[in-house]
């Protein structure tokens, strides 16, 4: 059974794609050996790299002499993996996944796809004992979470290296859920983000030092990691007509 898909560069079929069983392993380059996967670019190695198919995950062999390849997650808001050269087997957990290939001052890219991930249910109900505190304890009907919603979204939408919303951008990005909010609202609910995530002190000791923005980057650093927003819940930046956050 094929366990690994391997999207070519502008595959716009299913047959242009390369399917590939646990413990197969396909070579790419510009050279195309064997079979393997062609990249037609002077800046791409003949044999620039090689992936083994496992189960659920796959292997990512980088035979460049001096490029670092980039594994990023298209799903995961700028997580990614790099791959430095001559690293053998690199294990890449990721379900679906863009390899980017630096090349002569562009930047190529192929998906790999592992569509074999198991998941056992996280029910645990029925163990005895107290029950295990959650991480970080949010109310996604508040404001708040609206807040940090909206902060997250450029990301969430494919975008992994957006800029972060400016407070004004913020303000109106919300004002449909929320109409009576405001740059002094946004302001606040970041800083009560910040207390609640334990990103930064109190205010009585907090450095004077600390801005906005890097509260921003801080909250959205830490929400994407741990999959505190996802893109689903971008819903409550979306409510229906007369709803509105509380």
């Amino acid at each position: 059974m094929y366990s690994v898909i391997v999207v070519p560069p502008m595959c716009g079929s299913t047959e242009g794609q390369i399917r590939i069983a646990a413990g197969e392993r396909l070579t790419f380059g510009r050279a195309g050996t064997d079979g393997g996967l062609v990249i037609d670019h002077e800046g791409v190695p003949r044999v620039a790299g090689e992936i083994t198919a496992h189960r659920s995950f796959w292997l990512l062999s980088n035979l460049s002499e001096d490029q670092t390849y980039v594994v990023e997650n298209p799903e995961g808001a700028g997580e990614h993996l790099k791959i430095a050269p001559g690293r053998t087997e690199a294990p890449v957990p990721f379900e679906f996944s863009r390899v980017v290939l630096p090349a002569a001052g562009d930047l190529l890219t192929f998906d790999v796809w592992a569509p074999r991930h198991a998941f056992r249910s996280a029910d645990r109900r029925g163990l005895p004992g107290a029950a295990t505190a959650p991480a970080f304890a949010l109310d996604r009907t508040s404001r708040y979470f609206a807040v940090l919603a909206a902060l997250c979204e450029p990301r969430l939408r494919g975008e992994p290296h957006a800029s972060l919303p400016a407070v004004e951008q913020l303000v109106d990005r919300l004002r449909p859920v929320w109409p009576t909010v405001s740059r002094s609202s946004v302001y606040w609910n970041i800083d009560y983000l910040a207390l609640k995530l334990r990103l930064r002190p109190g205010p009585d000791a907090a450095e004077p030092s600390l801005r906005v923005n890097g509260k921003k980057d801080s909250l959205v650093s830490l929400a994407l990691r741990f999959d505190l927003v996802r893109e689903d819940d971008l819903v409550v930046l979306a409510a229906t007509a007369g709803e509105t956050v509380r």
